[in-house]
């Protein structure tokens, strides 16, 4: 849903593409400083429970996750190696992200148990829901780059990469400003439930593209691009 929103944004944060080239600075060392600082950030945030102020970073840093290739095409044009680049971290990032989730349902449920040592039913829904978003994050890009590989198109689904994250985002500001992990686990909840949706929407859709004969798009040995979502 929010995809739609890509070519504003593009828009918007092209002066700081610019300021970027200016700099000298590459799409590629601005796709891994992106990936290391939304890794870090993650883990952090659920180490130590600090959610507030460091949320507020980590949505920074997804904000500006085109950036790498918006500088790209401002420079050459954009490469085969830097989509691959950004796609791979881009997945990591997003295990990251859920795996802070995870911690924060492992290592702090005492903010709304009584009792610290023992885990509650929140935290067992919301763990076991973020490790389906897990799994539907990973399973959403893959369907799309081996449908292409296969010489179709899978592009659709009601939950996009910027869908995901700001759902798990707003989970986690919400469980930091209340110390109530419900709200994080109605996002992992929701995450799931649109994660699932997206992948069956995806094999639908390149099953339906088979059945109807549509002609192949693109190469059929043609890399994940940077949009793979």
């Amino acid at each position: 849903m929010l995809e739609h929103c890509r070519g504003l944004w593009k828009k918007l944060i092209e002066p700081i593409a610019k300021a970027c080239v200016s700099m000298h600075l590459s799409a590629n060392a601005i796709t891994v400083t992106g990936s290391i600082l939304a890794i870090g950030l993650s883990i952090l945030i659920g180490v130590t429970g600090n959610i507030i102020p460091l949320v507020f970073l980590l949505a920074l840093v997804v904000m500006f996750d085109s950036l790498d290739g918006s500088v790209a095409m401002l420079t050459n044009g954009g490469t085969k190696f830097g989509a691959f680049l950004d796609s791979t971290l881009d997945r990591i990032a997003d295990w990251a992200v859920l795996i802070g989730c995870i911690l924060i349902f492992y290592l702090h449920h005492g903010w709304w148990t009584k009792n610290a040592l023992r885990g509650d039913m929140v935290s067992e829904v919301g763990i076991a829901c973020a490790l389906v978003g897990i799994m539907t994050s990973f399973v959403t890009s893959y369907a799309r780059a081996r449908a292409e590989s296969v010489g179709y198109e899978a592009k659709n689904g009601i939950a996009t990469r910027a869908d995901r994250l700001c759902i798990i985002l707003v989970g986690m500001l919400i469980t930091g400003l209340t110390h109530q992990g419900a709200w994080l686990a109605i996002a992992m909840v929701l995450l799931a439930v649109l994660g699932l949706i997206t992948v069956f929407q995806r094999i639908f859709e390149v099953r339906r593209q088979m059945r109807g004969n549509t002609v192949p798009v693109g190469d059929a040995n043609a890399p994940e691009h940077d949009t793979v979502r």
